[in-house]
């Protein structure tokens, strides 16, 4: 029996087990089982490198965004118009079969655009292109292996406004796909716009398993804890929980190979809705509606990515010269850190060593630099001046009289020099 198969069968068991007190401890298990197998099915086939033609793109730029949807939903043509860059675009499906880059040039930043291949329903089971299809958002995502390169910052999950009429009423289909597309990305080990949950959790050689948690639990006890961690065959650990965790959660920490990114919802093709349809899908938590057959919307799209990926630019100031606008350093807090010794570090890594201090122009008060320290915070359009120590004279001593040793120097090891001539 396969991976999958044996996904099914589990899957299968749970559904029709009952929920309730009793058999909470019995789904727990299932649930890590399934967990083990859907990473064992990520794991590349033993003899291949598991990057696929096509699909390893060089990073560039300051940021990196991925388009992830279902065939035919307009990612090519948002690609051709955020970027220049040609995308195939057909009105047949699967169009694209590989990664094609572009690169945005929004607010004196380089944002690197990635138009990757269609998803269908069931892909990370093997339907369609099969589960590669799906890993590659993943590999995207965290720079696994031979995807190391692909490290991406914000994914965008593209979706197509269509109305279908039944005996029922309305609905909108966007509304099923993008449950079907979490769902999918899930399945590979993606968490959109979740933070990653306040467990500690450390492996020991020895002691025992130690649970403890820091309020009171209503979805994990200590029983159902050992047991989950002895499906993994963990025997001896040390568990802290800091938040009334569920199970999942608890076992996205164990399997620690999870990737918690922001995710922004577009959907495409809002020409052809009513406004009112319009208005409700803009108002749902980090959603964009655009129309890329009209053109619009496109510059509301570009500032949502810019706000979800908090890039901020830091502008530097000789000593004595005007401050340089042309060329800002851009920082992130998902990409090292926004703090003065993450500004000294990314312009080189032994200039901290020479640091004394740094003045800081900030954006409410341009004309009052502030002596700052290397734990400060640099906040967006901030002008940054760096002044460094003086070098010490290796000679020693000073006026007419020199020491020759690094020791502390006495009156009687000093060499008098010669009388000033007059």
């Amino acid at each position: 029996m396969g991976i999958i198969e044996r996904i099914k069968e589990i899957e299968a068991e749970m559904a029709r087990t009952q929920k309730n007190k009793a058999t909470e401890y019995h789904l727990g298990q299932l649930k890590a089982k399934i967990a083990k197998l859907r990473t064992q099915l990520l794991e590349p086939p033993k003899g291949s490198s598991g990057a696929g033609e096509g699909f390893e793109v060089t990073k560039f730029g300051h940021g990196r965004v991925a388009l992830i949807g279902f065939p035919s939903v307009g990612k090519s043509t948002l690609l051709t118009m955020l970027t220049g860059t040609h995308s195939e675009a057909a009105s047949y499906e699967f169009t694209t079969l590989t990664c094609i880059p572009g690169i945005i040039h929004y607010n004196d930043t380089k944002i690197q655009l990635l138009d990757l291949p269609g998803i269908i329903e069931g892909a990370s089971e093997g339907k369609g292109r099969g589960y590669r299809c799906v890993q590659i958002f993943r590999y995207c995502a965290d720079g696994f292996g031979c995807f190391k390169k692909m490290v991406t910052d914000h994914v965008c999950l593209i979706f197509r406004v269509s109305w279908n009429i039944i005996s029922l009423g309305i609905f909108c289909s966007s509304e099923g796909h993008r449950q079907i597309l979490t769902k999918e990305l899930e399945a590979v080990g993606l968490r959109l716009n979740k933070r990653p949950p306040q467990i500690y959790f450390k492996k020991k050689k020895t002691g025992g398993i130690s649970f403890n948690s820091t309020l009171a639990l209503t979805h994990v006890d200590e029983k159902l804890c050992y047991q989950i961690l002895h499906e993994y065959k963990i025997h001896n650990a040390e568990v802290l929980f800091r938040e009334d965790a569920t199970v999942d959660d608890l076992i996205d920490v164990i399997e620690g190979n999870r990737k918690y990114m922001k995710c922004i919802y577009v959907y495409n093709k809002i020409d052809v809705v009513g406004i009112d349809d319009v208005d409700r899908l803009a108002r749902q938590p980090s959603s964009v509606v655009i129309s890329c057959n009209l053109k619009l919307n496109l510059d509301r799209l570009l500032a949502k990515m810019w706000e979800e990926m908090g890039l901020v630019r830091i502008y530097t100031k000789p000593q004595g010269q005007q401050p340089d606008f042309s060329d800002p350093v851009v920082l992130s807090a998902g990409r090292g850190g926004c703090t003065v010794e993450d500004f000294c570090n990314h312009i080189h890594r032994s200039l901290i060593k020479d640091v004394k201090y740094v003045l800081v122009w900030g954006v409410s008060a341009r004309h009052y630099p502030q002596h700052c320290g290397l734990s400060h915070s640099l906040q967006d359009e901030d002008v940054v001046q760096i002044v460094k120590k003086k070098e010490k004279d290796d000679g020693g001593g000073r006026g007419r009289f020199k020491s020759h040793s690094n020791a502390p120097a006495r009156i009687s090891d000093r060499e008098k020099k010669a009388p000033l001539k007059t």
